[in-house]
């Protein structure tokens, strides 16, 4: 008998701690009304930052010693010049606290292996750098101070430092890294985890990379939260663990992850950790309008900052921290605490959701005054503007048409995101139901790899999987059936990966006379690519790749319904 409950107890705590990712759980609830967040990425890169024996190595900082095939006895000299003296915890948590971000997620240990916090493991900033200092310890108190949650990224599978550990890209290149990844993860990875649970306790664990990461391993780690109920994990753990969230990298899914818990993590400029020669930062005008577009299909923005050797969280990004900062003081109650939006779909912007409260935020301003919503209700209450509650919308819907007008006024009071509220007495009662028409679609394809890429991935609304092309080519095409001729207006496409831009030229095209017609051209695709045409009717539509640098895939495509 006690053994039978033995079993009974140890598979509810495995299944609680694989999470089931459900919107319903409690301790998401938080999490949920905080919707925008700082990841940190800072350690030892941050001293190189990008650069090794004067020549600056591809791809992003945090990785410069798996691209540069650095040996782990050089890179471990680094440390005796990392001395970040200028950083100031309760600077940086101020400026998340500024920018209206609710909690912070920075790297406790990447890949390098090398950990930000006092370990017993030597490879630490406490005991392996002049700077002789915990900056997880005072960024836990500064957190504190201004309220805001702490998480902790660790990286459980990839080090490159200690024997043992996982790497991506072909494997280790130096001998001292090869050893029993069991033993590393018995010797490193769980010690770590019990040490920065223990020392700091934060809300959230964020795993990365799960190479290698079989179940055993796996489980290994996922037994020392048992003790951490509310503790928030991601789903890059490994082994079959899905987590509490899902992590789109780089990108936003184009129909959200329904639900799910999702998060989407993205870069200010094309690195994570610092990078000297990387100057190509976003505007405040998209960084605004991804926040919205997250939260509007009921996501979470994780907005990242790579701080320099030296401790300093860099201007360019400091700057749009505040000035998305402004623009929340204004408009946050819009953001926080909000659901996805019931319109799949708008072509002039996007909406949250909040109980009863509508809130449209409008992108691109109508120069006729008008825009439409496909809503049924005929119990609006009041409709006014979020930055002057004085100034009141005016509204009509005619008998025979699917959508209600709203008349705005002249000039747009923000030129980035205007907000309209709608307030309703019932749900909101939608009139197009189908307003992405390629979802779940039939497809077909030029070639694919395998079964487990056929085209009609691209159009299930998941994301994970896509369409692969066979590996020999380098162009091709991929068509979707919609059933009936539809009215098109807008495309969004997801490439392969969240760096990946193989495609360099391709049309889009629809179906005429069972001949093939261009909508438009285009170069690179990449990660969340949108692009609004002239609404085209068809019922079959085409994405024609002219060229790409390797087999061409996709992992999501979605056509707009538009009229």
């Amino acid at each position: 008998m006690k053994k039978l409950l033995l079993y009974i107890s140890l598979f509810i705590f495995q299944f609680s701690i694989l999470g089931q990712n459900t919107l319903n759980n409690s301790k998401m609830d938080w999490w949920k009304e905080a919707r925008f967040g700082m990841f940190i990425h800072w350690g030892l890169y941050s001293l190189p930052a990008g650069v090794w024996d004067e020549k600056e190595i591809p791809g992003i900082g945090e990785w410069i010693m798996l691209r540069g095939k650095i040996p782990t006895s050089d890179y471990q000299k680094l440390a005796a010049k990392f001395n970040p003296i200028q950083f100031n915890a309760d600077a940086w948590v101020k400026l998340a606290k500024d920018s209206g971000m609710k909690y912070i997620i920075i790297t406790s240990k990447h890949h390098d292996g090398f950990a930000m916090f006092k370990s017993k493991d030597a490879f630490n900033i406490v005991d392996a750098t002049p700077f002789n200092r915990d900056p997880i310890a005072d960024l836990a108190k500064a957190c504190r101070k201004y309220k805001i949650k702490l998480g902790l990224y660790y990286s459980q599978a990839q080090d490159w430092n200690h024997a043992g550990g996982a790497a991506a890209s072909g494997g280790h290149w130096d001998s001292a890294q090869n050893g029993s990844m069991d033993k590393y993860i018995d010797d490193v990875a769980v010690p770590q985890v019990k040490e920065i649970l223990s020392a700091y306790n934060p809300a959230i664990i964020w795993w990365d990379t799960p190479i290698d990461m079989n179940k055993n391993r796996a489980d290994r780690i996922a037994s020392v939260i048992k003790s951490y109920p509310n503790l928030i994990t991601n789903n890059r753990l490994g082994g079959g663990y899905e987590g509490d969230l899902e992590t789109p990298e780089q990108y936003i899914p184009g129909t959200g992850i329904p639900g799910k818990n999702w998060e989407s993590c993205m870069t200010m400029n094309n690195t994570w950790g610092f990078k000297s020669k990387d100057n190509a930062w976003k505007s405040t005008v998209v960084i605004i309008r991804n926040l919205i577009d997250i939260a509007s299909k009921g996501g979470n923005y994780l907005l990242n900052v790579g701080p320099t050797a030296e401790g300093i969280i860099p201007q360019p990004s400091i700057e749009r921290l505040l000035e998305v900062g402004k623009w929340m003081q204004k408009n946050g109650t819009a953001i926080y605490g909000t659901s996805a939006s019931p319109f799949a779909y708008l072509p002039w912007g996007r909406c949250t959701q909040k109980g009863n409260l509508l809130y449209l935020h409008v992108f691109n301003w109508p120069t006729n005054g008008i825009i439409k919503l496909p809503l049924a209700n005929n119990d609006i209450v009041d409709s006014y503007l979020l930055s002057d509650k004085k100034v009141s919308v005016n509204r009509s819907k005619a008998k025979d048409s699917k959508y209600i007008e709203i008349y705005l006024p002249l000039k747009a009071p923000d030129t980035i995101a205007s907000i309209v509220v709608l307030r309703l007495k019932s749900k909101p009662i939608l009139t197009i139901l189908d307003p992405i028409p390629s979802l779940k679609k039939s497809a077909t394809a030029s070639s694919q790899k395998n079964d487990s890429t056929n085209p009609s991935l691209a159009f299930d609304g998941n994301g994970r999987k896509g369409w692969v092309a066979a590996d020999t080519d380098k162009t091709g095409w991929i068509t979707v059936d919609l059933g009936k001729p539809t009215s098109i207006g807008s495309i969004s496409m997801t490439e392969a990966g969240m760096f990946d831009k193989f495609i360099k030229r391709f049309e889009l095209q629809y179906k005429k006379d069972d001949k093939w017609i261009a909508i438009y051209e285009g170069k690179t695709i990449g990660a969340g690519y949108f692009k609004t045409f002239t609404p085209i009717i068809s019922q079959e539509f085409r994405l024609n790749v002219l060229e790409s640098t390797k087999a061409p895939q996709l992992k999501e495509i979605q056509l707009y319904f538009d009229e």
